[in-house]
């Protein structure tokens, strides 16, 4: 079971935390929505259905991780036009290139320097997939990690894309 509530505005105090079927409060916490809702849930699968309708429903692992890893992709799209926004200037037409090009192949420099952060998925890159990571400053990776539910919450949540937060551990 979960529950959406809308979220208040920043200059408001938080909603009060709802309960679940038992009584007691949630174990998870998602302000998604462009920060216009917050979802509750007791497992991480049910905030991952928060953000991609039908996921439970899906019948398999493969299915469920082909969906995280097309919204990983999603995002990373989305997000990489938010970063580049005036931004792009400052880029050689190399790192532009790279920004602006699609995804239908992972970007791939060998290095990372742009003033503009790189937003990526790891299942293509070591150890999970056949390309190596881009070295460069860690602040200008972006890494979404759709590996299982969890992971891809925590690295939404590290790319501030949502915000996660759990009672008690993972």
């Amino acid at each position: 079971m979960t529950m959406i509530i809308r979220n208040v505005a920043a200059a408001e105090s938080p909603p009060a935390a709802p309960v679940n079927a038992e009584g007691l409060p949630y174990r998870y916490e998602m302000i998604h929505a462009g920060d216009a809702l917050r979802g509750y849930a007791d497992e991480p699968a049910e905030l991952v259905e928060m953000l991609l309708p039908g996921y439970s429903e899906l019948p398999g692992d493969g299915d469920r991780a082909a969906a995280r890893l097309g919204l990983a992709l999603n995002v990373q799209v989305r997000l990489q036009a938010q970063l580049a926004v005036g931004r792009l200037g400052a880029c050689s037409e190399a790192e532009r290139a790279i920004l602006l090009g699609g995804r239908h192949e992972p970007p791939s420099p060998s290095r990372w320097t742009a003033p503009t952060p790189l937003v990526l998925v790891s299942a293509f890159y070591e150890p999970a997939g056949a390309l190596p990571r881009p070295s460069g400053p860690a602040d200008l990776q972006v890494w979404l990690d759709p590996t299982d539910d969890w992971a891809l919450l925590t690295s939404l949540h590290t790319a501030g894309v949502i915000t996660v937060g759990a009672r008690g551990a993972a």
